[in-house]
């Protein structure tokens, strides 16, 4: 097994040369400036955790206003904003941000690097991030939020529909929020196919470093058709193009089908990384490999590929011709094959094994059982004569539901009791987990299992009220119940994180005995994660004794990477050194870009279009003295990328 003490070859002295080189300052100029890939991962899971409570007081809202007919909670105008803001920010403020603040932390150390591939970048794309959700929810007290669902469906989002800021804050804030994406999604990829740990060839790379590089890839080529409809739309209700406008050769399907050409890979977006915690999650508590990993792999890359092939998947009762559907029809029944792979794959790994019940497997277990139940109403929307019959009724949203917080919320969960240990240095209380776990079970299936019944009973979605006489009222009570259970749970995982921060006992490097490269290292890690980079030789580095035996063969090579702030290169395929590489230090760079955009977005949203022109030229000198070629460092004697 690796062992966290001091490697054999090196030195105290070069231990402190390293935290030299990589300790960055505490400081209020060190918080703004850090590019340390761990202080990002925090910020991510922090902040877009921030956003979900928001979404789920917006939800409690809605449950509220709908537990009883005819009640006057919210006025219509509120309630809509609250809907749209709720799904806008749950899909893209915190799902796939808070999947993507798990990798920022956990990829570079499950792969055996030091950093992100662009640390800057990387800082970047968080500072935008957490403007541009800001951005949005400061629409809110103002009553200038979006309001038109967070599919945002032409022409009702069209200036002369639905007057006022509240779409162009929808348009303009997601072409802002899809900034950062891009850029973490292009960070991904190259750190995880150039700075893996000499030896970690393609089959030896974790299952949760595969998801994430899917997800990015599918980010990168799903995001553009979203950015192209939010930039039509912004034209169209601020410059008067017709995009979407039948009356002057537009055409109002337009939107839906780029939406949903991005909107059903970004359920896998969303979905995928969830997989990947679970794989990860499991061999830790059934101490062995998950069964059939080149398998999962495969799955993981067919997942990506057939679900850009399924978009018209959300649009079989817009009047398209018959013949088209039979396609996207078969094309939705395929893609539940590699999916049902995976979970397969999954049950046979906890058969196999040695089971060792504790919160994160309960949590992965409530996983299995609430996605497996909206894969099964999944399959049932790929006929398109059932769909027909439940589209815009309640019974589509206890189905995205299920799948949403069965397929991410669930393994987030999981992983957040999982790597606590890992990034606090603390061990959560077993015992407050297991009744945040219970509740949050028991309350997402009685909110959301009822809703199947009173959408097939024709309850129409996205009302803020309805008449008593169809009878939807008592399971519109059981399901706003079931909420403030499921809430009361979430509330549980909160303060037993919060438990374990400031009373938790100290958590060892590898409390669980887990297989994969970041249990190898301090918890919480270092600044330089490793004093010597690992030479993998398996699947599972850290029950592998030759990876510890390797650490002293890596010394050499680290002495070179101590002589500054570095990290290795390596080849794309099987993971042979190519050669060191410096590292940026912290810097304000991304913070200034970042906070040039939001004013550039901002004066657009008012139409102060000399304040936008002034910042377009603020945002274009930052990013020329950004890439300005660097001096020297002064810790490598080279220049930084």
């Amino acid at each position: 097994m690796v062992t966290t003490s001091t490697p054999p070859g090196v030195s105290r002295v070069d231990l402190a040369r390293l935290t030299e080189h990589w300790a960055e300052s505490r400081s209020l100029r060190g918080w703004f400036s850090t590019v340390d890939h761990k202080r990002i991962g925090r910020r991510y899971l922090v902040t877009a955790g921030v956003f979900f409570v928001l979404a789920g007081l917006s939800a409690l809202a809605m449950r509220t206003q709908l537990a009883r007919p005819e009640a006057g909670l919210l006025s219509p105008e509120e309630y809509n904003q609250l809907f749209t803001m709720h799904g806008t920010a749950m899909i893209f403020l915190f799902a796939t941000p808070m999947l993507f603040g798990f990798g920022n932390y956990l990829v570079p150390l499950m792969i055996g690097a030091r950093d992100m591939a662009f640390p800057r970048l990387n800082a970047f794309g968080y500072w935008v991030f957490l403007f541009a959700g800001l951005f949005m929810w400061a629409s809110l007290p103002f009553g200038a939020a979006p309001n038109n669902g967070w599919f945002a469906y032409a022409p009702l989002s069209s200036e002369q529909h639905n007057p006022g800021l509240h779409m162009d804050v929808y348009a303009l804030g997601l072409l802002f929020l899809g900034i950062s994406t891009t850029a973490a999604s292009i960070n991904f990829i190259v750190t995880a196919l150039k700075l893996r740990a000499p030896g970690m060839s393609l089959n030896r790379v974790p299952l949760f470093v595969w998801a994430i590089v899917a997800t990015a890839f599918m980010v990168i080529f799903a995001l553009p058709a979203l950015n192209l409809d939010n930039a039509m739309l912004f034209l169209d209700r601020r410059f008067d193009t017709h995009f979407f406008d039948p009356s002057a050769g537009g055409n109002v399907l337009l939107w839906q089908h780029l939406f949903w050409i991005f909107g059903h890979p970004d359920v896998y977006i969303i979905v995928m990384p969830g997989l990947g915690i679970v794989s990860a999650v499991l061999p830790a508590f059934t101490r062995r490999g998950v069964v059939g990993y080149p398998l999962i792999v495969l799955s993981i890359v067919a997942i990506a590929i057939i679900s850009f092939g399924v978009w018209v998947h959300h649009m079989f009762a817009t009047g398209l011709p018959q013949l088209s559907y039979s396609f996207f029809s078969a094309a939705s029944t395929i893609i539940t094959i590699p999916s049902g792979l995976q979970i397969f794959a999954w049950l046979a790994t906890m058969l196999l094994g040695r089971l060792v019940i504790r919160v994160p497997l309960l949590f992965v277990v409530g996983f299995i059982v609430t996605f497996v139940l909206g894969g099964v109403t999944g399959t049932m929307f790929a006929l398109t004569a059932f769909d027909q019959q439940v589209t815009d009724t309640y019974f589509v949203v206890a189905h995205f539901h299920y799948v949403l917080i069965g397929g991410a919320v669930f393994p987030m969960l999981a992983g957040i009791y999982y790597w606590l240990p890992k990034i606090t240095g603390r061990m959560y209380h077993e015992g407050l987990g297991r009744w945040a776990f219970w509740l949050v079970f028991a309350g997402m299936h009685i909110t959301f299992f009822p809703m199947h019944l009173y959408g097939l009973f024709g309850m129409p979605r996205r009302v803020y009220t309805y008449a008593s006489e169809p009878g939807w009222g008592g399971w519109n009570l059981v399901s706003t119940i079931g909420s403030y259970v499921l809430a009361l749970g979430l509330l549980l995982v909160l303060v037993g994180v919060v438990h374990a921060v400031r009373r938790g006992r100290p958590a060892p490097p590898d409390p669980w005995r887990a297989d994969t490269l970041e249990w190898a290292t301090t918890s919480p890690p270092e600044p330089y994660n490793f004093p010597v980079l690992p030479r993998v030789h398996s699947l599972h580095p850290v029950w592998d004794e030759r990876t510890a035996e390797s650490t002293g063969e890596g010394a050499t090579v680290d002495r070179i990477l101590s002589e500054g702030r570095n990290t290795l290169l390596t080849s794309e395929l099987d993971a042979r050194v190519e050669r060191p590489v410096p590292m940026p230090e912290s810097t304000l760079k991304p913070l200034m870009l970042a906070a040039a955009l939001l004013v550039l977005f901002a004066a657009l949203l008012v139409a102060w279009y000399p304040v936008a022109a002034v910042a377009a030229v603020v945002v274009a000198a930052t990013i020329a003295v950004w890439l300005w070629p660097a001096g020297p460092s002064r810790t490598s004697g080279v220049a930084t990328p």
